[in-house]
C-alpha cells in the first residue's frame, strides 16, 4: 500500500487499466486488478513472466473478474509458481485459489498471515520457460517483502518497494523504515537494474534514480520528524504526526502516525532519538538524544 509523496514520475509503457491485459515486454504481461483506491492507485498490478511456461506474481485480491482474465492469460501455459511479493490484502489473498486453479505452488517468504508452500529466501530462484527470476529479501514495507530479479532483462518486480509517484506506508512493528532504507539502497546501487514493474503504477525506466529519490524523500522527511520532535516533544507519534505531516489531511491519520512512529524509530536506530521502555510501544514517549 502506498500514500502520495512528491516524487517525479518516469513511467513508460501502457496504462493501467483493470480488467486489461498490458504486455509491457516481450515476456511480461501485467493484469491490474479492480481494486482502486486512495491506497492502490489504479489498483494492484498481477504481472505474468514468461514464455512457454510462467510464474505468476502477485495475483492480488480475491476478485473473481481479475482471475479469470489471470487465467485467460496463462492458458495453454504451465504456470510454476504463483509468487507473492508480500502478505499484504491487496497482493496476496488470491494466491490459494489461483494456485489450486493452475496446480502450481504458492512461493513467498513466508508470514504468520500468510502460508507458502515454498519458501523464498535471499537469492531462490524461480524458473518460466527461458526466463530466470531471482528473490531479492527487500524487508521495509512488511518483514516478509520480496522482489523478484531478472538477471536477463534487468527487470526488477518491485511489489509495495518501490511504485510509480508515491512512497510506501511503513508501520511498525511488521514495518520497519531502517531496514527499508538499506533495501531501497540496494536497488539504487545495483547497476544492473533497468526496470522496476511495481505492484502499483507503471513500469519505471530509471531505477536509481528512482531510489535515489525515495531516499532523499525519506531523508527530508526524518528531518521534519527530527525537528518536530525538537520543538514539540517529549512526545508520542501520534502527538507528533500534526506538526511532522502537516501536509497530510485528516483521512491519512492512521497512515501518517505508523510512518511518523517508524521514522522516529528510524531516529533511535540512527542515535538522533531515544525513547523508554519496549521498542514496539505505540504509545512510546521519543525525545532528542
Amino acid at each position: 500500500m502506498s500514500t502520495p509523496a512528491a516524487l517525479p514520475d518516469r513511467a513508460i509503457g501502457p496504462p493501467c487499466v483493470p480488467g486489461v491485459p498490458a504486455d509491457v515486454h516481450a515476456t511480461v504481461t501485467r493484469v491490474t486488478a479492480p481494486n482502486p483506491s486512495m491506497m492502490t492507485g489504479p489498483g494492484t498490478n498481477t504481472y505474468v513472466v514468461g514464455d512457454e511456461s510462467v510464474v505468476v506474481i502477485d495475483p492480488g485480491p480475491p476478485i473473481a473478474s481479475h482471475l479469470g482474465v489471470v487465467r485467460s492469460v496463462v492458458a495453454g501455459r504451465r504456470v510454476t509458481a504463483v509468487a507473492v511479493t508480500h502478505h499484504h490484502r491487496d497482493h496476496a489473498p488470491a494466491a490459494r485459489s489461483l494456485a489450486a486453479s493452475v496446480d502450481a505452488p504458492v512461493v513467498g517468504h513466508g508470514h504468520a498471515l500468510l502460508a507458502v508452500d515454498v519458501a523464498a529466501t535471499e537469492g531462490s530462484e524461480l524458473a518460466a520457460g527461458s526466463v530466470g527470476l531471482v528473490a531479492w529479501h527487500t524487508p521495509g514495507h512488511a518483514s516478509d517483502h520480496l522482489c523478484y530479479f531478472v538477471p536477463s532483462t534487468g527487470w526488477l518486480f518491485t511489489g509495495d518497494h518501490l511504485m510509480q509517484g508515491s512512497t510506501v506506508v511503513i508501520r511498525p512493528p511488521d514495518g520497519d523504515l531502517t531496514a527499508y532504507l538499506a533495501s531501497i539502497a540496494r536497488v539504487r546501487d545495483d547497476r544492473r537494474v533497468r526496470r522496476l514493474a511495481p505492484g502499483h503504477g507503471r513500469v519505471l525506466s530509471a531505477p536509481a534514480r528512482a531510489a535515489a529519490e525515495v531516499l532523499a524523500h525519506r531523508a527530508a522527511r526524518a528531518e521534519v520528524v527530527l525537528e518536530a520532535l525538537r520543538t514539540r516533544g517529549p512526545a508520542t507519534s501520534a502527538e507528533l504526526r500534526p506538526y511532522a505531516y502537516r501536509d497530510v489531511g485528516p483521512e491519512r491519520d492512521e497512515v501518517a502516525t505508523a510512518t511518523c512512529w517508524a521514522h522516529l524509530l528510524a531516529l533511535v536506530d540512527d542515535g538522533r532519538a531515544t525513547s523508554a521502555g519496549e521498542r514496539y510501544d505505540p504509545g512510546a514517549v521519543f525525545q532528542i538524544a
